[in-house]
């Protein structure tokens, strides 16, 4: 598709009925199975998710505003399709419906049976149907949600018309609340006196432990989700997460010693441990999304090693962010570093200037390791500090263990991989690390022989990265979700491992074993349904419209791009790497049986009206969607695939 195709309509053009919704089993339902014929009169919103994606996430929280609002005729089904192997487990999927206070029905889908009867082919994915169960429009990715209510609107008024619409209570019951001082904790934080702050994620707030693990010494925050700065009674936090000292001489000077990765309210928040004062240090509440000149120079990279520097400003109340997720002290730097989750990429922040800036990554989704203008990562979730000022990054889309190499000027000198393969490629093998296995890991911390430890999170397990043999092995395993790892040295003896195991909405210490566990489960990729495809030539077409408001921004050409790879390599003969346009034609290779085809489109989109010039200083917005599919070669198969990306008017 050409930059100047921006009039396809999104809602559908055709009359399909919806499939009907099959899984295994429904939440918050209060134990009744619905179908379509229980939620006719009503919108629906089917939404395709599965628990480990950040950009599912967003869409969880964007969705929130529109179930109150029109609560009385529209009902959100959450779709689970898992990715991971750990979310195909029911016990695991009510835990994270709980977590995230999911407020509407949600279908088991283990075997992807309505995923695949809806099309679908990326997380997450949008359909909506109208009160009479047909299709009204498909969309994949996030920030759809000012185009949802409009739809929405158009639908009520057609409707209420035809009599159709069916206003009332709808189907969800709400679950009992937990009981208990944590609710699902994310990270945690070892204080200068033994005590411990815990970021108590599911009660909004960050709560001080007594070397115990047990004893509240103190709450930061109401426990209500929302933002506000204010007392430590009256703050409010949105899911926190990462937390980080600052040395004493930046905190006398900023007026705080605590950094909070404010992770659903996309902000940084500073804390004054003394008072438990607490203030908005950086973030505008607006989730970020990676702009257009900063794509742009993503792009001019091999050229230019310094293109992709996208300096973001000295306001840091004025500076978009994404589900910040963890922060770290860099002692080499002097900067906070952010895992900055949402937008695939490493943050850093100078509390003093009020500096923020990329630290490495381009945003886009993936595993690609060398110079930091060119690296891709995938959902960062968990960040440490090497003896050398390296930093260790628990990539966890990837599962992967990855490490910046920070130089003595304080930046990124190159980014290396040393334990994972890809996005669809996970496991839980030891051994050598370039067949070792993660599953989506979420934290990291230095031992004190310089070898890493890893919350492996699926796998419900400590991992232990030696960079001396490159080998792999298990220090704990059989844990809740485990989310951190620090090394504790306040208990007598020994140090040991402290970990926050998430899903048991605790912290337990482990001893570090003398010998540690050789584990091999086998390794596995993620399981979809494979699509019959023709050997030889195949078109792959992408369709984007820019969203009522935007126009495509082809001041310096086309601003749409595909990149395209396959695993394994040999299964493309022409038509694989990068270039501008929606549209690429393949060359499949006959003598691949199978594999997958790895797509990634973009489209950069600025505010300005169809036909008009962008304005000065207008907003620009890069779109962006990621797709793995599985493809199975076939006499009968298709010679086209379609896929979207496309902004809903």
């Amino acid at each position: 598709m050409s930059a100047d195709s921006t009039t396809d309509s999104v809602r559908a053009a055709y009359r399909v009925r919806g499939s009907e919704l099959v899984g295994r089993n429904w939440l918050n339902t209060g134990g009744k199975e619905l179908g379509l014929k229980e939620l006719r009169g009503k919108i629906v919103i089917l939404d395709f998710w599965t628990f480990c994606c950040i950009n599912c996430l967003h869409v969880i929280d964007e969705l929130r505003p529109l179930e109150e609002k029109y609560r009385d005729l529209l009902v959100i089904v959450g779709v689970h399709s898992p990715k991971f192997e750990h979310e195909a487990d029911p016990v695991a999927l009510a835990s994270a419906v709980e977590r995230y206070e999911i407020a509407h029905p949600v279908l088991d889908d283990p075997e992807l049976e309505t995923w695949q009867a809806y099309s679908a082919r990326a997380w997450p994915t949008l359909v909506v149907l109208d009160p009479e169960g047909y299709v009204a429009a498909h969309l994949s990715g996030e920030g759809h949600a000012a185009g949802l209510e409009s739809l929405i609107e158009e639908l009520v008024a057609e409707h209420e018309a035809q009599g159709t619409l069916n206003r009332g209570d709808g189907p969800y019951v709400a679950p009992a609340p937990r009981e208990g001082n944590l609710r699902f904790p994310g990270k945690v934080l070892t204080l200068p006196d033994g005590t411990f702050l815990v970021g108590d994620t599911g009660h909004h707030r960050i709560v001080q432990l007594d070397a115990d693990l047990k004893t509240v010494i103190r709450t930061i925050g109401s426990g209500e989700r929302g933002h506000a700065d204010g007392t430590a009674q009256t703050a409010a936090f949105n899911e926190p997460q990462g937390l980080a000292l600052v040395p004493a001489g930046v905190a006398g000077r900023v007026g705080y010693d605590l950094i909070v990765a404010d992770t659903v309210n996309h902000r940084l928040r500073g804390v004054d441990l003394a008072t438990g004062n607490v203030t908005t240090i950086a973030g505008n509440g607006v989730q970020r999304l990676l702009d257009a000149e900063q794509a742009r120079a993503a792009g001019e990279a091999a050229n230019d090693p310094d293109a992709w520097i996208h300096d973001l400003g000295a306001d840091p109340l004025n500076t978009s962010l994404s589900s910040p997720w963890d922060v770290l002290w860099s002692s080499t730097s002097s900067r906070v570093i952010i895992a900055m989750a949402g937008t695939h990429q490493i943050f850093a922040f100078d509390p003093i200037t009020g500096a923020v800036d990329v630290f490495a990554g381009t945003g886009l989704e993936g595993l690609e390791d060398g110079d930091p203008g060119q690296s891709w990562f995938a959902q960062s979730s968990g960040l440490a500090e090497g003896p050398a000022g390296e930093i260790w990054v628990a990539d966890s889309e990837t599962s992967a263990l990855r490490v910046l190499r920070v130089n003595e000027a304080g930046s990124v000198g190159a980014v290396e991989t040393a334990i994972g393969t890809g996005l669809f490629d996970f496991g839980f093998r030891d051994g050598q690390a370039a067949e070792a296995r993660l599953q989506h890991p979420l934290g990291v911390a230095v031992l004190p022989d310089g070898s890493v430890a890893v919350a492996d999170t699926y796998n419900g397990a400590v991992r232990r990265y030696d960079p001396v043999t490159s080998t792999v092995t298990t220090l704990a395993r059989d844990l809740a979700e485990p989310s951190d790892v620090l090394l504790d040295t306040s208990v007598d003896g020994d140090p040991v491992l402290l970990v926050v195991e998430t899903n048991q909405h605790r912290l337990v210490r482990l001893p570090l074993p003398k010998e540690a566990l050789n584990v091999d489960e086998g390794a596995s990729q993620t399981q979809r349904p494979q699509t019959p495809v023709a050997p030889g030539g195949h078109q792959i077409s992408v369709r984007f419209s820019a969203p009522t408001g935007q126009k495509l921004d082809d001041r310096w050409g086309d601003p749409t791009q595909l990149k395209i790879s396959s695993s394994p390599e040999e299964l493309l003969l022409s038509g694989g790497g990068t270039s501008t346009g929606l549209q690429r034609s393949l060359e499949l290779n006959p003598e691949v049986p199978e594999g997958v085809l790895h797509i990634t489109a973009r489209a950069a989109a600025c505010d300005g009206e169809a036909g008009g010039p962008i304005p000065d200083h207008a907003a620009c917005h890069l779109y962006q969607q990621d797709w793995g599919i599985p493809v199975i070669l076939s006499q009968d198969g298709d010679a086209e695939l379609t896929l979207d990306l496309r902004g809903l008017d």
